[in-house]
């Protein structure tokens, strides 16, 4: 296993966070259910998917062996980190939430393992498999 990039983690971890954070945001803006909240977190559920896929290509390109499971928690962590400092604030706080209702929101968890599922998918499908095939 080879070391992690801080800083092409940080690069892929912004531009997962910024995808999520457009889908999440843009999503308000056409109301298809009736509970906002929940159209939301499903428009993230969906949109993390390839948002967490382009992240691991993004860092995986400079040909880094990174374990996926390390690659993806700190991806997500990275995403918390900006989370704490941007969304909360600018867009929880202000519609009556908090920090405990957001990071407290199980929905939040779930996105969480999916983001991280995703990047260990790349890792394990684009990468490991690679190194396999090269081997052969």
């Amino acid at each position: 296993m080879k070391s992690l990039n801080l800083k092409h983690v940080a690069i892929s971890a912004a531009t997962v966070y910024a995808i999520g954070i457009l889908a999440f945001v843009g999503s308000y803006f056409v109301p298809l259910l009736d509970d906002a909240d929940f159209q939301a977190n499903l428009v993230l559920m969906i949109a993390i998917i390839p948002a967490a896929y382009l992240g691991a290509h993004l860092y995986y390109r400079k040909a880094h062996g990174t374990n996926g499971f390390l690659l993806g928690g700190s991806m997500f962590l990275g995403a918390m980190i900006l989370d704490a400092l941007i969304t909360v604030p600018l867009f929880i706080i202000p519609n009556g939430g908090n920090y405990v209702s957001f990071f407290g929101d199980p929905g939040f968890w779930l996105i969480g393992v999916e983001y991280i599922g995703v990047v260990v998918a790349y890792w394990q499908f684009r990468v490991v498999d690679r190194q396999v095939r090269h081997l052969l």
